[in-house]
């Protein structure tokens, strides 16, 4: 079980180093001059294949974590059911950041980059949350 902690870990840190990053590129791209199209399509393909490379490891880190919840549940406490919602909040995070992405690259986004800043300390409050609550278990 320890291995499978390690690589679930592993693919966590990966996963949200991309959730962390992806929207730094959407404040770069709703920076992007009118007339800059070849900066615009740079930053959008370089988005597409994070958001890809993402999903491939949340559904890794997912499995992994899956792996883990059935092997000792039983003896988990409160603290394990807070955590379960803070993951299902930040797939629903992961999942917003897809249908940005599709609505930058068709051009009915309309948000600004003060807005992706913003929108960019979302996993980190999160994580913070999740980890507090992995390491110290609460309750």
């Amino acid at each position: 079980m320890l291995w499978i902690k390690a690589f679930h870990i592993v693919f966590v840190a990966s996963w949200f180093a991309g959730l962390f990053y992806l929207p730094r590129i959407f404040v770069n791209l709703a920076m992007v001059p009118a007339d800059s199209q070849a900066e615009r399509e740079r930053l959008l393909l370089m988005a597409r294949k994070l958001l890809r490379f993402m999903t491939m490891i949340a559904v890794l880190a997912l499995g992994l974590g899956l792996w883990l919840w059935l092997g000792w549940w039983r003896g988990a406490g409160g603290w394990l059911h807070a955590k379960l919602f803070f993951v299902l909040l930040v797939i629903g995070y992961h999942h917003a950041c897809a249908v940005l992405l599709r609505k930058i690259a068709n051009g009915t986004d309309r948000h600004s980059h003060v807005w992706y800043r913003w929108f960019n300390e979302v996993p980190v409050l999160a994580m913070v949350v999740i980890v507090v609550l992995a390491v110290v278990k609460p309750f």
